[in-house]
């Protein structure tokens, strides 16, 4: 199930279809240049400057995701952001926090299936993306 939301907010991204999931459209926001915080290597800067580089960098490279957890997701994002992005979805800051925390890693590791960011940016990582999804 997981992987299909995935796979539903990266298609939303990449223009493959309608996507109704408000967590979805805020996963494609902070991944794309859609929310003004620089895409995808803007977000993985947000977490180096919240002294979460490391996390953010495991999802990047090969091997295995480190977690995220609601707590550390506020440290990047601020609290009254997270509580914006959860009342946006109609689900309580909890639930919200925890199904961006099983989400956000795993979107990054698919956008990045090199081990490292695309060189060419958003629009590269975009275009990969889309060659990755399934017709």
């Amino acid at each position: 199930m997981l992987d299909k939301l995935i796979t539903g907010a990266l298609q939303g991204m990449t223009g493959g279809g309608q996507q109704q999931d408000p967590l979805l459209q805020i996963l494609s926001m902070l991944l794309s240049n859609q929310g003004g915080g620089g895409g995808l290597a803007g977000l993985i800067q947000q977490f180096q400057e919240a002294g979460l580089g490391e996390q953010a960098q495991s999802w990047v490279s090969r091997g295995p995701n480190q977690p995220i957890s609601l707590e550390q997701l506020m440290q990047v994002f601020g609290a009254e952001r997270i509580e914006h992005m959860a009342a946006g979805t109609g689900m309580p800051r909890d639930v919200f926090g925890a199904r961006l925390s099983e989400l956000l890693p795993q979107a990054v590791d698919q956008m990045t299936p090199d081990g490292e960011l695309p060189s060419g940016g958003v629009d590269d990582a975009l275009a990969m993306l889309s060659k990755l999804m399934p017709r």
